[in-house]
């Protein structure tokens, strides 16, 4: 079988670029580190310092325009950015090109300028699909706008993306759950899932210092996110980010340089919640041997490995700790990336017996 094709990703930050208002919980000048306007001369050396520190020439390239709602700046604007990115496009230099927006800055005439400068794939920031959740937040739009703008994109053949937010103010893990669920009728192919952080500067901070908000623990945000992800791997909806990606503004609220003042941060959120996962698999499979057993082998993909193990081992001595079974790990290239055989290596019968 034929290896995957590497994806390589130029992220072109336009923070608070066509947003409306600031929502709650947001401060994208802080989260994405990039406080002025961004220019054609910008996008240009972003997208040459990444091109020339690319190992893989012949991976997938994508300028990808993050942050604020691309859609929303002015039109004039918009083309400059897309005018430069696009130059990369026409010398294939690179592959695609993605953008990232507000479900209610998505119309027709919209998609079809996109389309000229062939952008490939467009990212909607839903947060969530509650309409009393979205006022509460500040956002702006409703559920409705979502539904629109996801049929307009999936009409218009661009691949489509959803993000979503986990323990927004009053947001209870039903509601999550069920934006998940909403999300999944809407038939996106990719998804990015971000744990409410609390930063520092945004209206949330200050409801929280109110106590009118409590942000979720580490162990809470695994939960919930662990159970959306079931939901979309179900419907083979790949999941390409769960948490904010860590920089030296966004890492954990004891660093100085830090911007978070409190929620579920983690610098390996996202193995957290896929260990977490493998755990709960690894324990089904030894719950349904017909025997006390006393050893499993597991037999795992390499680059499955470190979520089958944990953080720190997590799961090999939670297994110890809670059913008193050793796990030994094999690595086997035949075993499917994200599947898993456990194997009962000795009982406690037999283990008497000896």
């Amino acid at each position: 079988m034929k290896d995957k094709k590497r994806q390589y990703i130029i992220p072109i930050f336009v923070p608070h670029l066509g947003c409306p208002n600031d929502c709650t919980f947001c401060n994208q000048r802080k989260i994405s580190g990039q406080l002025e306007p961004v220019t054609p001369n910008d996008v240009r050396d972003t997208v040459d310092y990444y091109l020339s520190n690319f190992k893989d020439n012949k991976a997938y390239k994508e300028i990808a325009f993050f942050g604020g709602s691309f859609t929303g700046i002015d039109v004039e604007e918009q083309n400059k950015l897309l005018d430069v990115a696009y130059e990369y496009v026409k010398s294939k230099k690179v592959d695609g090109i993605r953008i990232s927006t507000r479900p209610d800055y998505i119309d027709k005439e919209t998609l079809k300028r996109l389309k000229k400068y062939k952008v490939k794939t467009i990212e909607l920031g839903v947060q969530s699909t509650n309409d009393f959740v979205l006022k509460r937040c500040k956002r702006g739009h409703n559920f409705n706008d979502v539904k629109k703008a996801s049929k307009l994109i999936r009409k218009y053949r661009f691949k489509l993306g959803h993000q979503m937010m986990v323990g927004l103010p009053e947001s209870t893990f039903i509601d999550d759950l069920n934006t998940a669920k909403d999300l999944i009728k809407l038939k996106p192919k990719i998804v990015r899932i971000y744990p409410v952080l609390v930063i520092k500067g945004t209206e949330l901070e200050r409801e929280m210092n109110d106590g009118r908000y409590d942000p979720l623990s580490v162990e809470q945000a695994i939960e919930r996110c662990k159970e959306i992800v079931y939901l979309f791997n179900k419907k083979k909806i790949k999941v390409i980010r769960i948490g904010l990606q860590t920089t030296e503004s966004i890492c954990s609220p004891n660093k100085e340089t830090s911007e978070v003042v409190a929620g579920p941060y983690h610098e390996t959120f996202r193995q957290l919640v896929e260990a977490s996962i493998y755990y709960d698999i690894i324990v089904d499979k030894i719950k349904n041997f017909n025997m006390n057993v006393k050893e499993v082998e597991i037999r795992v993909n390499p680059q499955d490995v470190n979520n089958v193990v944990g953080y720190k081992k997590e799961n090999i001595h939670k297994l110890k700790e809670m059913y008193d079974v050793d796990v030994s790990i094999k690595q086997d290239i035949k075993c499917k990336p994200g599947k898993i055989d456990v194997i009962a290596v000795n009982n406690y019968k037999d283990f008497k017996d000896e």
